[in-house]
C-alpha cells in the first residue's frame, strides 16, 4: 500500500514546522535571495516540495551527496595528480571549502544557504579524471572526431539531469543546475551580477551550446544571487589552496608568492580566505551582487596569475600531463573500437551502458558515449582501465585453456571486469 505523507499521527507538527521554515524565509531572506518556495523541477516529486520538511534546494543537497558520481568525488584529482601524497587536496574536499566557504557568505548576506550547499556539492562532479587536463584532453578528441566538445560545468549538469539514476536524472531543480552551469570559478569578475530569464528552454539551449562550442560557457553566468556566491566561493576556495599544495610538495616556497598581492591578501590560505570573503561581504552587502573592492580583485588577479605561470603550468606537471595525454587517447579510441565492433564484453557496456539502457545508445554519438564512460571514471580507475588494455602482466606459472568457437585460446584468471566496473 502507498504510504500517505504526511502520516496523519504527525501531520499536525508537519505542517507546524513547514510553515515555520516558510515563515523564516520570508522574515529573514533578502530581497534578492531565493526562496525555496520558488523552486522549479522538470517532474513533479511524489511529495510535492510545498509539503515535504527539506525545503527544495536542502532536498537537492541531499540528493547530489546521495548520488553515485558523488561518491567518486574522493579519487579525483583537483591540482596535483600522481602524487602519493595524502595532504594534498582531492576534488571532495575543494567542494567541501566551497559549500562552507560560500555558506558563510550567503548567511552574512541573507541568502539562501541551501542553494548555496546545494550548487556547491554539485558543481564539480563533471570533472573528467585528473581534473583539468582530463578536460581539455576529453574536449581535443571530441572536436577531433564531431563529436562537440567537453566542459566539466556543462558536463555537471548533464551527469545531474540525464546520467544519473539509471538515466532518470536527479530532478533537481532549475536554480541549482542554473548555478552549477554558470560557477566558472577559473574566470575572475570584479562584479557578478544575476542573469535574469530563467527557464527550463534557456537552461537546455545553454548547457547544449557548451557542449558543442569550445569556450561558449565563458559568457554563461547564474541568474541567482546564490550561484553568483558559490562562483566567487568556488575561487576564494583553490586560489589560497593550491598555493599551500604548491608549496606542500615543494614546487614552490612561500617566499616566490607576489609581494603586491600578498601585502594585501596575505601569504598563507588562512589570510587569503579571509581577507578575500571580507572584501566580498563588505562591498556585497545589501546589493544584490557579489561585487570585490577594486585593490582586491587587481591583487587577486596576480595571485591567480602567478599560480597559471608557476604552478598549473609548471614544467613538472607538464611533462606528466603529456603522459596522461597518451593514456586518455588510447582509451578513448579503444572504446570507440569496442562500440563499432559491438564488443559487449567491453568495460563501456559492462560498466557503463548497462547502466543507462539501449535508448541511452541510440541517443548518443559514440565519441559521447566515450566521453561520458571516460569522465565518469576516478584517477586511478582510468589508469586500472588502461593497464589492462594495453600494458602486459603476468601469465603466472601455467596457462589455461579458453574454447571461443571451437578454437582454444590460452588466457589466465578470469575474462570478467565486474570487479572493476564504475557506474556513470
Amino acid at each position: 500500500m502507498k504510504q500517505i505523507y504526511p502520516r496523519s499521527e504527525f501531520s499536525g507538527i508537519y505542517t507546524a514546522i513547514i510553515k515555520e521554515n516558510a515563515w523564516r524565509e520570508r522574515e529573514f531572506l533578502s530581497e534578492s535571495a531565493c526562496r525555496s518556495w520558488d523552486a522549479v523541477r522538470r517532474r513533479k516529486e511524489d511529495i510535492p516540495d510545498r509539503h515535504n520538511l527539506r525545503a527544495a534546494f536542502a532536498h537537492d543537497a541531499d540528493r547530489v551527496m546521495h548520488c553515485r558520481a558523488y561518491s567518486r568525488y574522493i579519487d579525483k584529482t583537483q591540482v596535483f595528480f600522481l602524487l602519493e601524497n595524502a595532504q594534498i587536496t582531492r576534488r571532495v574536499l575543494h567542494v567541501q571549502f566551497v559549500s562552507k566557504i560560500g555558506r558563510t557568505i550567503a548567511r552574512c548576506l541573507n541568502a539562501n544557504e541551501d542553494l548555496v550547499e546545494a550548487i556547491a556539492l554539485a558543481h564539480d562532479l563533471g570533472h573528467a579524471p585528473f581534473g583539468h587536463a582530463g578536460e581539455e584532453f576529453l574536449g581535443k578528441m571530441l572536436q577531433e572526431r564531431g563529436g562537440g566538445t567537453f566542459i566539466h560545468n556543462a558536463h555537471s549538469v548533464r551527469l545531474l539531469d540525464v546520467l544519473e539514476s539509471e538515466g532518470k536524472g536527479l530532478n533537481l531543480t532549475l536554480q541549482v543546475l542554473d548555478g552549477v552551469l554558470g560557477h566558472n570559478g577559473e574566470i575572475v569578475s570584479q562584479e557578478l551580477v544575476p542573469g535574469s530569464g530563467l527557464d527550463w528552454d534557456t537552461l537546455d539551449a545553454n548547457c547544449a551550446r557548451c557542449l558543442l562550442e569550445p569556450g561558449a560557457d565563458r559568457d554563461i553566468y547564474p541568474s541567482t544571487l546564490e550561484g553568483c556566491i558559490v562562483r566567487i566561493a568556488d575561487l576564494i576556495s583553490y586560489v589560497g589552496r593550491d598555493i599551500e599544495d604548491a608549496i606542500e610538495v615543494q614546487l614552490i616556497k612561500r617566499d616566490d608568492l607576489p609581494k603586491n598581492a600578498t601585502d594585501l591578501l596575505g601569504a598563507t590560505n588562512r589570510d587569503i580566505i579571509n581577507n578575500l570573503v571580507m572584501d566580498a561581504i563588505h562591498n556585497s552587502h545589501q546589493k544584490g551582487r557579489i561585487v570585490l573592492s577594486e585593490q582586491v580583485f587587481k591583487a587577486l588577479e596576480e595571485l591567480k596569475t602567478f599560480n597559471y605561470e608557476r604552478i598549473y603550468f609548471s614544467d613538472t606537471i607538464m611533462v606528466e600531463k603529456k603522459k596522461l595525454q597518451e593514456v586518455f587517447t588510447r582509451m578513448f579510441d579503444s572504446y570507440i573500437k569496442d562500440l563499432a565492433n559491438n564488443n559487449r564484453a567491453s568495460a563501456i557496456y559492462t560498466g557503463h551502458i548497462r547502466y543507462l539502457g539501449e535508448e541511452y545508445l541510440e541517443k548518443n554519438v559514440p565519441a559521447r558515449v566515450a566521453t561520458d564512460f571516460i569522465a565518469s571514471m576516478t584517477d586511478d580507475f582510468l589508469l586500472e582501465q588502461f593497464r589492462e588494455k594495453f600494458v602486459p602482466r603476468s601469465l603466472g606459472s601455467r596457462l589455461h585453456p579458453l574454447t571461443i568457437s571451437s578454437k582454444t585460446i590460452p588466457v589466465t584468471g578470469s575474462v570478467g571486469q565486474e570487479k572493476n566496473s564504475e557506474g556513470s
